[in-house]
């Protein structure tokens, strides 16, 4: 398995259990597909430097993770289609 980080932004103007609900199946798709969390690092509510889809702020979250190309493929196919969730982006890490 590789390691990855993913950075996405969900909507803001979701309540708590909502949103934790968002984050929560996000996290399932790479646990349930045979990937495993490393970190999850909270960054919380941040102003965007330009208005998407009329928005303004967005709750962001960064995971570093491993999974195989199966599981990273079903992360972005779901995160595609999520209204909720405004922006993402995976990364693969360099190997050392």
């Amino acid at each position: 398995m590789k390691k990855y980080e993913v950075m996405y932004i969900v909507n803001a103007s979701l309540d708590d259990a909502a949103r934790q609900q968002v984050i929560d199946g996000l996290h399932a798709i790479i646990t349930d597909n045979g990937g495993k969390i490393l970190k999850a690092d909270d960054w919380g509510v941040k102003e965007f430097a330009y208005r998407i889809e009329d928005m303004t702020k967005g709750y962001y979250m960064v995971v570093t993770f491993e999974a195989d190309n199966a599981t990273v493929k079903e992360f972005d196919r779901l995160a595609r289609i999520n209204a909720n969730v405004v922006r993402y982006m995976i990364i693969k890490q360099e190997e050392k």
